[in-house]
């Protein structure tokens, strides 16, 4: 048994555990321990693995619930460290990857409508992406600059275009297997049988989701692959049943407890078991290529869970996810850790622990690493707009135990009537049981016709956010505390709740009214050396080196002075985000 441990950040290339023994402490055996120095190697620049799935609340044996076997990931936990505090920053998809992306809240950047090039017809506005600072540029960019070789399979949803510079590969195909021999990786892949319209009707698994066994085999030719969500499925008799459809599932109080909403929980139980079981499937080919004890896996979803109030909302039920950490060598294996985690924390982390100094303008702080904050988060923020063709405007503060939530159309009900989440079964029936008059109080919650500005839930003990005390003078002092940090927040990031979608366009778009594009590369050569530059501050500059005809298939990153042979072609293109990416120019050396 050790008496105590001196913790230290992990840190790139060598880092020592040093582990001191008390006089007289004794182990299992009865054996006084001796001080020892326990050291781990780590790569330099280690590799990295994000395992992405969607629409993910707590629903999993090491977060509490045993409803469902996870043997993939209950692996994982068990060999790394449970995060039960990970919150996105918002309640929904888009707004939120953007966030992991840039490492920017995505109202502080034009992200925050879901989504920016959809229901056009209803907001009057034409498609436009987010516009970030000139000088925020993807974290998949970055880490190519570094030397790594990052893929995305396959989903990308930024609520912007990614720049042909972001990634290596983004497709069906993409894997770290792809890369050049010992090159480091940071390697997405995207599960996505989650999804909340794996609860519709008729119900059965996408077939598209083979993918992942397939992922790195440019052979292998997809069947009925790209295909609409609807139409491509299995039938429910082919699905495998990962649970009995008899299993007695506790329901939140929020939704009733009828044959209809125990079927869809069913579902969501057995779409995570089937996401466990490709999420293995990945892992053995990590396994296979030796590279387990040199990569940092994370797991994590990209928001909470599917069902009614919970995704698109900002209560926890749709912002808290779950994340797993394995770290080489199992260190820390079998832990948690409650520290609170933002999705725009994610960027920094993942410079830190490659070893790049996060740049300053990254609005989330570095939570591991060697360039990790001394001090752990005290609160994580959120915010909800538009969702699909319907507009509201919240915004929220949390920290460990308390969440204030502040709304700025009151005289707006909470519930808003999306078609897309009316396909599924548990909303068509509380809005049957509602037009009956059979929901109970709390049911009826969320369909009420106006909500208060302040609302204060203590997450702790009433961890479904139904019993508001922004009115109980006993929380005055916490309430104005949070009210302070969300008018801090705003004002930092820049932030504009309320703003009208059309005034925020116009400030991203300087007036304009059309897409901003970015200017055409300048080109110049001198000798072997060739320089590119771009007019449009904050523009990517990819470029293509043809050499007797061959055309690489992957942009790489400009960085600077580019050494280049005669004879050979070079294709050159700039892309800020949220502009249009200029037109491609070819110079033959």
């Amino acid at each position: 048994m050790i008496d105590s441990a001196i913790n230290i950040k992990i840190r790139t290339g060598l880092f020592i555990i040093l582990i001191m023994a008390i006089n007289g402490c004794k182990n299992e055996t009865g054996e006084k321990n001796s001080s020892k120095i326990i050291t781990i190697e780590l790569p330099k620049k280690p590799n990295i693995l994000w395992l992405v799935t969607e629409d993910m609340g707590a629903y999993l044996p090491m977060f509490g619930d045993s409803t469902i076997a996870t043997r993939n990931l209950s692996r994982l936990a068990k060999e790394g460290v449970i995060y039960p505090n990970l919150f996105s920053t918002s309640g929904v998809c888009a707004p939120s990857r953007a966030a992991i992306a840039t490492g920017m809240y995505p109202s502080s950047i034009g992200a925050n409508h879901m989504r920016t090039t959809s229901y056009t017809e209803v907001t009057g506005l034409p498609k436009y992406g987010a516009i970030p600072p000139p000088e925020v540029k993807m974290i998949s960019e970055l880490l190519r600059s570094e030397g790594y070789y990052c893929t995305n399979n396959y989903k990308t949803d930024y609520q912007f275009k990614a720049p042909m510079t972001a990634w290596d590969e983004s497709s069906p195909y993409a894997h770290w297997r792809n890369r050049e021999k010992d090159q480091p990786f940071f390697a997405v892949m995207n599960f996505t049988e989650t999804h909340e319209s794996g609860l519709f009707e008729p119900y059965g698994f996408r077939e598209i989701e083979t993918r992942h066994y397939h992922s790195g085999n440019q052979n292998y030719k997809w069947q009925n692959f790209g295909g609409s969500h609807a139409k491509n499925r299995m039938t429910e008799e082919k699905t495998p049943v990962h649970l009995s459809k008899e299993t007695q599932f506790d329901i939140p109080p929020y939704l009733p407890d009828t044959p209809e909403v125990r079927r869809d929980m069913w579902k969501l139980y057995n779409n995570i078991a089937e996401m466990d079981k490709q999420v293995g499937a990945v892992l053995k080919q990590l396994e296979e290529d030796g590279l387990l004890e040199n990569t940092i896996i994370f797991f994590y979803g990209d928001h909470g869970g599917p069902l009614p109030r919970q995704k698109r909302l900002i209560y926890d039920s749709g912002l808290n996810t779950p994340m797993i950490i394995r770290f080489p060598n199992k260190w820390k294996a079998g832990t948690v850790d409650e520290q609170l985690v933002s999705f725009v924390d994610f960027a920094p982390t993942l410079l830190s622990l490659t070893g790049t100094n996060p740049p300053e303008h990254l609005q989330g702080e570095a939570f591991l690493g060697e360039f990790a904050h001394d001090e752990e988060r005290t609160y994580i923020h959120a915010a909800a707009d538009r969702f699909d063709g319907y507009t509201d405007a919240i915004r929220a503060v949390r920290d460990k135990r308390f969440k204030y939530i502040r709304n700025y159309r009151p005289e707006q009900g909470y519930y808003l009537p999306i078609d897309y989440r009316e396909k599924i079964p548990t909303m068509q029936e509380l809005l049957r049981l509602r037009d009956a008059g059979e929901l109970d109080s709390i049911q009826m919650q969320w369909f009420r016709a106006s909500k208060p500005i302040d609302e204060l839930y203590d997450c702790v003990n009433d961890p479904h956010e139904l019993h508001n005390l922004a009115n109980d003078p006993k929380y005055a002092v916490k309430l104005k505390e949070l009210q302070n940090e969300m008018d801090r927040w705003i004002a930092k990031i820049g932030d504009q709740p309320n703003l009208p979608e059309k005034e925020l366009l116009n400030q991203l778009w300087n007036g304009a009214q059309t897409q901003p594009k970015t200017a055409m590369p300048n080109f110049n050569v001198q000798g072997n050396q060739a320089s590119i530059n771009c007019s449009t501050a904050g523009a990517s500059i990819g470029y293509k080196i043809i050499t007797n005809g061959n055309e690489p298939e992957n942009w790489s990153v400009y960085n600077g002075t580019l050494l280049v042979q005669p004879g050979v072609d070079i294709k050159v293109q700039a892309h800020r985000i949220g502009y249009k990416p200029s037109e491609i120019i070819k110079k033959k050396i």
